[in-house]
């Protein structure tokens, strides 16, 4: 009896043990679905015909012909889509809370506002994993503890109007929606431009600071809400950063950039990607 007890103890174990290497193995709802858009992405940006010409940038703000001129931009073939990654980043969990490295990776499109992340990392020792979505208009943000145990899902109008805000801060990191149609500028002086996007029965805008050698280095907006890990929003002025421009394939591309939330009571630099991997296509 006693032999027939360890057998099935033993065989209760194996099992156990089998199923649970399965889970570890297996792909993560975020990683499935990540993968599928990425694969889609691939399939449909095409390679564009048309080149950047300093013709078109007649009527724009000097400091916006600057980037395209200085940046080594003229003459080269307009952007369809593009691939960042940003490896072993600092990322903070909100204000008071502790800060964790991730990776993260986004994909944008030029010839409409679409744009997906996708953040893998540990938090107290399980695995953590987020996407971030925009497409047709429609903005979200959903965090996974252990693979498959859903922390939140975050939607609405405030992140449909959060994502194409985003969307608008990254415009010339794909140089083509910068000049798209859906983007108007308005210039402060020499150095800083207005701009506003429209899409979507939405309006965002912030405003684009750059350097007199034509390279843009910040983008502050009041158009996104701050939204914390228990789900409480706050309006709160925010700013994405860039710099480390390096010259790749003959036009200029920042190699750092951070993210920052103005609070009252101080910024929290809550995202700071080093070395990034930027792909265009």
């Amino acid at each position: 009896m006693k032999r027939k007890t360890k057998m099935t103890i033993l065989i209760l174990l194996s099992v156990v043990l089998v199923a649970l290497i399965a889970f570890l193995l297996a792909p993560s709802k975020v990683q499935s679905r990540f993968a599928a858009i990425e694969r889609t992405f691939l399939e449909t940006v095409h390679p564009s015909d048309a080149v950047f010409t300093a013709e078109e940038l007649q009527g724009y703000p000097q400091a916006v012909r600057n980037f395209y001129i200085q940046g080594g931009y003229i003459g080269k073939q307009k952007m369809s889509g593009l691939k960042a990654y940003f490896p072993d980043t600092p990322f903070s969990l909100g204000v008071g809370k502790p800060m964790v490295t991730i990776d993260y990776t986004q994909l944008n499109r030029a010839d409409r506002p679409e744009r997906y992340a996708r953040i893998s990392s540990r938090i107290y020792g399980l695995p953590f994993e987020g996407l971030d979505a925009f497409s047709e208009g429609k903005g979200s943000m959903e965090g996974y503890l252990a693979k498959f145990f859903r922390l939140f899902n975050q939607r609405g109008d405030y992140m449909d109007k959060a994502s194409l805000v985003t969307y608008l801060a990254e415009a010339f990191f794909l140089p083509s929606v910068a000049l798209s149609g859906a983007v108007t500028y308005e210039e402060i002086d020499e150095l800083h431009v207005k701009a506003t996007m429209k899409a979507y029965g939405m309006e965002v805008s912030g405003i684009f600071t750059f350097l007199e050698n034509g390279e843009m280095v910040s983008f502050t907006t009041d158009d996104r809400m701050a939204a914390s890990f228990d789900g409480r929003l706050e309006q709160i002025p925010w700013t994405a950063q860039c710099s480390d421009y390096t010259t790749v394939g003959g036009i200029r591309l920042p190699g750092r950039l951070k993210a920052t939330w103005h609070y009252p009571e101080g910024d929290l630099l809550y995202f700071d990607g080093k070395d990034v991997e930027i792909t265009l296509f």
